[in-house]
């Protein structure tokens, strides 16, 4: 079973990322700030991360550059979740670490697949 550790501080946006993940047969694990998701990321090695951009307490710019510089998260792929739809923004989070981008509000069949391309099963 694969593992999405998903860092939103929304509740709203958990419990909908959550009841799809789940559906699909992902194990899901949460953070509601940065700093806790950054440890996360090293504590649980998730397969995949699902990071807001938006976060109290670190930013997910931070916790994106902070995960790919350390030799034991570099490996694990980030999809960025973020309202930030601007031109320019896509690239902004992807020179932040990020191997993927999501706006938001989320469409999950995009989502799934950015999941699926993200851990090699497409």
């Amino acid at each position: 079973m694969k593992r999405v550790l998903v860092i939103e501080d929304n509740e709203i946006n958990q419990d909908l990322i959550a009841r799809r993940l789940v559906k699909k047969g992902y194990k899901v694990d949460f953070a509601i700030d940065g700093e806790k998701g950054l440890q996360l990321i090293e504590s649980l090695q998730p397969d995949i991360v699902l990071l807001d951009m938006n976060l109290p307490v670190m930013d997910g710019w931070q916790v994106a550059e902070a995960s790919k510089v350390n030799p034991k998260t570099k490996h694990i792929p980030i999809i960025a979740l973020t309202a930030h739809a601007m031109a320019g923004d896509r690239e902004k989070t992807l020179a932040a670490g990020c191997d993927e981008y999501q706006s938001k509000p989320i469409v999950f069949d995009e989502l799934m697949k950015k999941i699926e391309k993200c851990l090699g099963s497409v």
